[in-house]
């Protein structure tokens, strides 16, 4: 036997009912905030990775697939979203369209990393991205959608955590000074971040590492060192967030894994999936576009984890819509009946009735339990007597009522009580 591959999961039918729910929810939020989709390749050349995400992250330096394809060239599959959209922008000159550009991606992704409880080496994302506005309420709709999002589906008890890791002016001051806070302990630090202390100070704030959390637990703020600019940007994106009634609190411990970020990140953590708690994560990239060797076009979005958003759903009991059943089940008695269901069948479909029938020679009586398993609605019995009076009695599962329907009416009957 061939089993999965490890850090993989299947989505078996009977939850992917589920994974609709997450997916028409955030195609409804994507609608009512006017955001296009989007849809990248599952692999890019690495380049755009290494430039993009950034090379003193961990998916650059430990997590991505990479491989040589047999041209020779270097390929990864997506780790993120957003660098592929950045790509597809430049590429397609969307900079010369109508401003700003509006997208959202539903896409797989893949790190190599541990596998554990809502993270797998194989995820998907649902991620929003707004080219084009450099202005805070930009920044504060993305939040407001992000917040629609997490709240339509009925996830409770997640807060929001803002912080703004500003520009490359400010976080240069910065950077000096956090190098300066952590040089006396950099020996009692794990390899990791002793080697970002000389390529990217700030990342060290995002270790994990206990040894290094209480290093760092009383390192300067970034919110002391930012310049005017991106105080003043800080500032008004908080107003925006209070105006619209969203409560949040200032973190200043946020700086997000990816280095294109700029000014503002965010987080929206739960303790319903364990240590692991962001749910919902994203800021401003103002100069990703011109990295990818685009012109200077500000950014800003987010992207969620579905996995995670299912782990949290089930852990904290939040109920998903009811799996889609049949409207009706069609049982025949004979060969000639069972023909008759078939047809009947398909014409019901042909009217956007959810029908079924029997498939597996079984006898009437273990048509309706089978039918009664699968939740359908209604379920009509055919026979010989039904056959000479093209009429059929129709009940219904719920409670048993009976009521006799001419073929021909069957779907108008049944639509009328769906």
């Amino acid at each position: 036997m061939i089993n999965i591959p490890k850090g993989t999961k299947d989505v078996l039918p009977q939850d992917a009912y589920k994974w609709h729910f997450i997916e028409d929810t955030a195609a409804e939020v994507a609608r009512v905030y006017n955001l296009k989709e989007i849809r990248t390749p599952v692999f890019e050349h690495t380049e755009l990775f290494q430039r993009g995400v950034g090379d003193t992250t961990d998916i650059v330096n430990k997590e991505m697939y990479t491989f040589n394809d047999k041209g020779g060239r270097s390929i990864t599959l997506k780790p993120e979203g957003t660098a592929g959209a950045a790509r597809a922008f430049i590429e397609n000159g969307m900079s010369s369209g109508v401003l700003p550009a509006k997208m959202f991606y539903i896409t797989p992704a893949f790190r190599y990393e541990r596998p554990q409880a809502g993270r797998l080496r194989e995820f998907h994302q649902f991620g929003i991205e707004v080219y084009g506005s450099e202005k805070p309420d930009a920044d504060a709709e993305v939040i407001f959608a992000a917040s629609s999002f997490l709240q339509k589906l009925g996830v409770k008890d997640v807060k929001l955590k803002i912080n703004s890791i500003g520009c490359k002016t400010c976080r240069a001051r910065y950077n000096q000074a956090l190098k300066e806070y952590l040089a006396p302990n950099l020996d009692k630090m794990c390899p990791v971040c002793r080697d970002r202390y000389g390529k990217n100070p700030l990342r060290i704030l995002d270790c994990k590492e206990e040894d290094c959390k209480k290093i760092t637990a009383q390192a300067p703020r970034i919110t002391d060192y930012l310049c005017d600019e991106c105080a003043e940007h800080f500032n008004a994106v908080q107003a925006y967030l209070k105006a619209g009634g969203l409560e949040f609190t200032v973190d200043p411990d946020i700086v997000r894994g990816l280095d294109y970020y700029t000014k503002t990140v965010f987080e929206f953590v739960s303790g319903g999936i364990g240590a692991q708690g962001t749910v919902c994560g994203g800021g401003r990239y103002d100069g990703l576009i011109e990295e990818l060797g685009g012109s200077h076009i500000p950014a800003v979005g987010f992207a969620a984890g579905i996995e995670r958003l299912i782990l949290l759903m089930e852990n904290t009991a939040v109920p998903f819509p009811e799996e889609g059943k049949p409207d009706i089940y069609f049982a025949g008695m004979d060969d000639e009946s069972r023909r008759v269901a078939f047809s009947l069948a398909l014409k019901a479909r042909e009217q956007g009735i959810a029908a079924e029938t029997d498939h597996m020679g079984r006898s009437v009586k273990a048509q309706f339990k089978y039918a009664d398993k699968i939740g359908a609605k209604y379920v009509a019995a055919i026979g010989g007597n039904e056959l000479e009076e093209g009429a059929v009695n129709i009940k219904r599962m719920a409670d048993g009522q009976v009521q006799k329907v001419n073929f021909a009416d069957i779907n108008a009957y049944v639509l009328n009580g769906k």
